[in-house]
């Protein structure tokens, strides 16, 4: 099993990022992560893109699951079963926002094991027949950045932009005066707090790992906020709300 995860995810990328490594001018590690972080994000574009119609299709659908809720209070078997018939009937698959987590889990266990064992002189055993052995790879990156030590700085900028990415994801909060509005104020004052405590727990995992796991969570996380942004504008949503938040503070 082992073997098998070293062949399909830890080889080829510790390959990819030993190669890019040789062919930049100046053999910067950094540059080398940046390019490496941009080619996953890449060949994961569809799975997180699927995720973002998901997202946008939920919010847009939250006024009728508002009025299941208010329909079926009480009653937590029927309001799952026209939960689901709601969810085919405009087919949703609710937990297909969560996919490209689920598929980039791999890829950041493999990372970690290339920036564990690749910022240095060792590991290169495993390099493809094309890729020539560095002898070295030098992780001072920019000229100042030793990206194989923690970096609390880089821990802090990796939680901000987590933070920035979930404020502008869309969203949906039924009007005050809306009967059941009060459980879903509740589930909405949760949300909040999940909202800061999550960037924290990316803060202190980030200041505990090697700076360049943590530098390739901070890109790729900006990347998902730039992919978002682009994605909702093309609706007018850049601000991370969607036409169901405009009605609804309308409403208000």
């Amino acid at each position: 099993m082992i073997a098998l995860w070293n062949t399909i995810f830890y080889q080829p990328l510790f390959n990819l990022l030993v190669w890019l490594y040789n062919v930049i001018p100046g053999q910067d590690i950094g540059v080398a992560i940046i390019i490496l972080t941009v080619l996953i994000k890449l060949v994961l574009y569809p799975f997180s893109l699927q995720a973002l119609r998901a997202q946008k299709s939920l919010a847009a659908l939250q006024p009728k699951i508002d009025e299941l809720k208010i329909k079926y209070k009480g009653q937590k078997e029927a309001m799952s079963k026209e939960l689901m018939k709601l969810y085919q009937d405009n087919k949703i698959n609710p937990l297909s926002s969560c996919l490209p987590v689920l598929i980039q889990l791999p890829f950041l266990i493999a990372v970690y094991q290339v920036f564990i064992s690749g910022l240095g002189s060792k590991g290169f055993e495993v390099l493809y027949p094309f890729v020539a052995n560095p002898g070295h790879i030098n992780a001072i990156s920019f000229g100042f950045l030793d990206l194989s030590k923690t970096n609390l700085v880089l821990a802090v900028l990796a939680g901000a932009v987590q933070f920035w990415q979930a404020k502008t994801m869309p969203r949906s909060t039924p009007p005050k005066n809306m009967p059941g509005a009060k459980d879903e104020g509740m589930a909405a004052a949760m949300n909040k707090q999940m909202l800061y405590f999550m960037p924290l727990i990316t803060v202190f995992i980030g200041a505990t790992l090697p700076g360049g796991l943590t530098f390739y969570w901070f890109l790729t996380t900006l990347l998902t906020v730039g992919q978002q942004y682009l994605y909702f504008r093309k609706d007018g949503k850049g601000k991370g709300k969607t036409t169901n938040d405009k009605q609804l503070t309308a409403n208000n």
